[in-house]
Parts: structure tokens; sequence; C-alpha cells
């Protein structure tokens, strides 16, 4: 499907816009979680805390330079793949801000776990060199680890905690779907891509469906593993 030096160009120009479409708002997203973590660090009750944030921030950057390149790769200017996702994703955690320590910890874990998510099912239709680096650029297996050890333990200090932890949770499941399906709506090239076209099978409405109801048990798995009820 691809050529593999540098300066890459997709033979299909409708998939060639997707993909930098997909790139472009996973790499804003990997940004504007960046932004948040670094911010969060100085919300931490500790220096640990504020080390392990700092340490994910950093693994975010890692990931956007990964993706940047690739877009460069592609032929397509970074900056201008990310440009118009930048509003949504900023308009989605203004309307999710958190009001407290705990409350960053669970939208890191679970609103940004549910954004993942879908962008690994749309992953799961591309070529194999941009499926490997997006995958890679989602994984948050040491922000998993660390998120729900401290909610856990926030939890076990103050029932009271877990209460309100679970109906942030809730919210955020709703925020982050209506989000994501307006990215992937409001984007010609990613909803063709979703569609599929007469060389290439997309989904129909039964297999959206069933990937919707993939994230949505993902979510609830996800709070089940910090000791909320979905």
């Amino acid at each position: 499907m691809t050529e593999s030096p540098a300066g890459v160009a997709f033979a299909d120009p409708q998939y060639r816009a997707a993909v930098v479409d997909l790139l472009g708002v996973i790499a804003y997203g990997e940004l504007s979680a960046f932004e948040r973590l670094a911010e969060d660090a100085k919300l931490a009750p500790t220096l640990e805390d504020k080390v392990a944030l700092q340490a994910m921030a950093s693994a975010e950057f890692g990931h956007l330079a990964r993706l940047r390149d690739r877009l460069a790769e592609l032929g397509a200017d970074p900056f201008a793949a990310m440009a118009p996702f930048q509003k949504p994703i900023d308009d989605f955690h203004e309307h999710t801000a958190p009001s407290s320590w705990l409350e960053g910890l669970v939208k890191a874990y679970v609103g940004d776990g549910l954004a993942r998510d879908f962008y690994r099912e749309i992953a799961a239709m591309l070529d194999v060199e941009t499926r490997d680096l997006i995958l890679t650029s989602l994984d948050s297996t040491a922000h998993s680890e660390f998120v729900v050890e401290h909610v856990r333990r926030a939890i076990r200090d103050d029932h009271r905690v877990g209460g309100r932890l679970a109906l942030w949770g809730r919210r955020l499941m709703g925020e982050a779907l209506s989000q994501a399906q307006r990215v992937a709506a409001e984007r010609d090239a990613l909803s063709a891509l979703l569609a599929g076209t007469v060389d290439r099978p997309g989904m129909d409405l039964a297999a959206l469906g069933r990937m919707f109801n993939r994230l949505t048990e993902r979510h609830a798995e996800r709070m089940t593993e910090l000791g909320l009820s979905a």
C-alpha cells in the first residue's frame, strides 16, 4: 500500500488524507496530554508524585515527536495536520476540567483511555507501519499503574471519594465518546475510512455498533480497575 523511503506517498489520496488526519489528531492529543500532565504535576501531593507525572509528560512528548516525524515522511506539515483538531480537543478539556488532583488522575485514565481505544480501532484498518506507530504512541501502561494505585488508595482512605469519582468517570465517558464521534464525523477522510471504499472494506452500521460496544466495555473495565462503579 505504501512505499517505505522518506517522502513516502500513498497511492490513494483519500487514504493518505485519512492517515494524515488520524496522525494529526493523535499528535495534538499527545501535545495536550503533555501540557496537562505537566500542569497536574504542580498539584501532586508529594515530590515522588511530581516526578512521576513529569516523567509521564516527557513520554507523551516523545510520542509526539515520532508522530511529527511520520507526518513529515508523508509529505504533510505536522502543524497543519494538528491544527483542525486543536479547538475540539481544547473544548473537550475545557468542558471536563478536573477540580482536584484525583479527578485529574481519573480523567487521564478514563477520558484519555477511551479516546485512545477509539484511535486503536481505526488504526486496525491502516497499513502495518502506520498502525504500529499509532499503537506504540497510544501505549499508556505506566500511566495506568500510577493512576490505579493512587485512586484505589484514596478510596481505601475515604470511601466517600469513590462515589464522587464514579460520577466523574461516567461524565467523562459521555463527553469523550461524543467528542470522538464528532471528530470522525467532521473529517471527510476519516469518515470515508470508517465507511470503506470499493477497494478497501470499512465498517457497516452493525460493525460500528460493535465497535462502540467494545469502547463501552473497556470503559467499564477501567472503572472496575480503579475500584469505581461504571
